[in-house]
């Protein structure tokens, strides 16, 4: 974590999280406290595979486009999607992503995960900030969707 980043300021600015169902499986792994969860924030998994009675504790959703659709018709804070690839890929496409915020961080992995899933369709990004981090040199990159 680069130390001139606020998470706490910019996780505050979000009272849903979305979350897919790798990210989720893989947050199942952590400790407890990691994976307790934000007071105030709403986290919706999203599957098609995981039984809901499996994860009593968890809202566990089938149709991302209906939810999203639904939740961005109510007051609130942003909507956040902290993970998923394929999630944020079906979501795109459905035109109900409104802004992309990525970080570059200069680490060189031989294998990953990758930011878009194959055959993520080709969207325009409108660049609104970016962000130096000095100590560390991570860049933070903002863009609104341009909808055609």
């Amino acid at each position: 974590m680069d130390p001139d980043l606020d998470f706490a300021a910019f996780a505050a600015t979000f009272d849903t999280y979305l979350i897919g169902r790798k990210t989720f499986e893989a947050m199942q792994g952590m400790e407890d406290e990691a994976a307790s969860g934000s007071p105030g924030v709403r986290e919706i998994v999203f599957s098609r595979t995981l039984d809901p009675a499996d994860y009593p504790k968890a809202e566990i959703l089938s149709d991302a486009e209906r939810a999203v659709r639904e939740l961005k018709e109510q007051p609130g804070k942003d909507i956040w999607l902290f993970g998923g690839g394929g999630l944020f890929r079906s979501l795109l496409a459905a035109g109900l992503v409104d802004r992309v915020e990525v970080g570059v961080i200069p680490v060189l992995l031989g294998r990953g995960i990758p930011l878009l899933p194959a055959s993520a369709m080709r969207t325009t990004l409108k660049l609104q900030r970016h962000r130096l981090h000095e100590k560390t040199g991570t860049i933070t990159l903002e863009y609104d969707v341009v909808r055609d």
